[in-house]
């Protein structure tokens, strides 16, 4: 029931009552479904989605592009293994392009991150080469626009 998933990727503080509501179920039918949708692993988490930069003024997030050589019978999964063990790593895709991973990550500085690239990412064995791109502003995430953006009010000068 995709319904179901799109519900709660858009808003996980719905109650079992509300969503049985919205879609014309049962509350237990729809407790049942969360239940075996997590125990699947198809629901992995609820999370929170924070404006950090209205709460804190040391947060620093940036995607590093990573080039790897991929090895034999292992792909680009036993690199990603080792990445995405950091609890500084946010997300981490496989990608198509001009580079094989996109790492977000979260620090406290920008000297933090770079840090981080140096001496944890560049250093794997398997990494070419990196990319680091700080987030100067978030506008939008999963969904979410983040603060009005101004608009200039005043009226065209005839």
């Amino acid at each position: 029931m995709s319904e179901l998933l799109k519900l709660l990727e858009n808003d996980s503080r719905l109650s079992a009552e509300a969503l049985a509501l919205m879609l014309d179920k049962e509350t237990g039918d729809i407790k049942k479904m969360i239940e075996n949708y997590q125990n699947s692993g198809v629901i992995l988490g609820f999370k929170t989605l924070i404006d950090w930069d209205k709460v804190d003024d040391t947060h620093v997030s940036a995607l590093i592009e990573l080039k790897i050589t991929p090895q034999r019978d292992r792909g680009y999964d036993h690199v990603a293994q080792k990445i995405y063990n950091y609890p500084e790593v946010e997300s981490l895709y496989l990608m198509s392009g001009s580079f094989d991973l996109a790492v977000m990550i979260e620090g406290r500085t920008m000297r933090e991150v770079a840090l981080f690239v140096a001496e944890k990412l560049a250093t794997i064995e398997d990494v070419t080469s990196t990319a680091t791109h700080f987030v100067l502003r978030r506008y939008k995430d999963k969904g979410v626009v983040f603060g009005a953006i101004p608009t200039d009010e005043r009226g065209n000068v005839v």
